[in-house]
């Protein structure tokens, strides 16, 4: 299975979701079993606690520049 495991271990490529559209993202990661998506601006605040069912992606004008876990 792709995206977070019930271990919470993932096994999703977060290097996917660099260059997509946020709402392909999205979908994608819904696709992938992902709980949560967070899409925030690149230099955005964020709140500092890790949780292993969620991909956070950095959107600039629609279009996601990074992604990784937590």
């Amino acid at each position: 299975m792709d995206g977070a495991t019930t271990d919470g271990t993932t096994t999703d490529g977060t290097g996917d979701y660099p260059g997509l559209p946020v709402e392909r993202a999205r979908e994608l990661a819904a696709e992938r079993g992902w709980r949560t998506v967070r899409a925030v601006a690149p230099d955005g605040p964020l709140t500092m606690e890790y949780r292993s069912d969620r991909l956070n992606l950095a959107v600039r004008d629609g279009v996601v520049e990074r992604a990784w876990t937590g």
